[in-house]
């Protein structure tokens, strides 16, 4: 099994750490962003979207998008789960995963900053603003959201933690104040310091 990543991709990030709690031997393959790999071949080969990640299966499928690979990856190795088992609380996880990997992540990617740059004149404050505008306004939701007592939702790690972390590390990335969302980060500092999330840090990446 390989996947195709890079350190400081988040949507990488978060199928990283399910490969790590759930014990599943993988292979990194590191596609540069910052070369503008991800829009040539023989990545485009792999997936015409030019986005990460990729998950390569051993006979050679592709899975893209990290939220069906995660979900691929709970169908075929249940334990331990990423999803809550009450039906509730796992519609709030989910909910808390969508607003991070459908709305916020998606809005910072180059694929937008580099339109915003090219086409409209942005400048780095103005892109510095762009991202921080909609980091904060979807942080304040989830801050209502979350329970926050240790992990997003309870005592285990969910999918609503695996996408809060590398969103965090965004935010910090960044340098977008977040400072007023205590839970949020009192969420991120519990889920980080899990081996599975230790281990899927960028600074701990093949090419880091």
């Amino acid at each position: 099994m390989k996947l195709y990543s890079f350190p400081t991709s988040s949507a990488s990030w978060r199928v990283r750490t399910v490969l790590h709690l759930k014990g599943i031997p993988f292979e990194t393959v590191t596609v540069n962003l910052p070369d503008k790999e991800q829009r040539r071949e023989p990545y485009l080969r792999i997936n015409p979207q030019n986005r990460l990640p990729a998950l390569e299966l051993d006979d050679g499928t592709i899975v893209t998008q990290s939220l069906a690979i995660i979900d691929y990856l709970e169908q075929l190795h249940r334990e331990p789960p990423v999803y809550p088992a009450d039906p509730v609380v796992r519609a709030r996880a989910m909910a808390v995963a969508q607003i991070i990997a459908s709305e916020i992540q998606p809005l910072n990617n180059s694929s937008v900053t580099d339109v915003l740059r090219d086409r409209h004149g942005a400048d780095d404050a103005d892109i510095a603003a762009w991202m921080s505008h909609f980091m904060s306004a979807g942080f304040a939701v989830i801050e209502q959201l979350i329970d926050g007592d240790h992990y997003a939702f309870g005592v285990a790690p969910t999918i609503a933690d695996i996408c809060i972390v590398p969103q965090v590390f965004n935010a910090h990335r960044y340098k977008v104040d977040i400072s007023d969302f205590p839970k949020i980060n009192a969420v991120a500092d519990v889920a980080g310091a899990h081996p599975a999330f230790a281990a899927a840090h960028p600074s701990r990446q093949p090419s880091a």
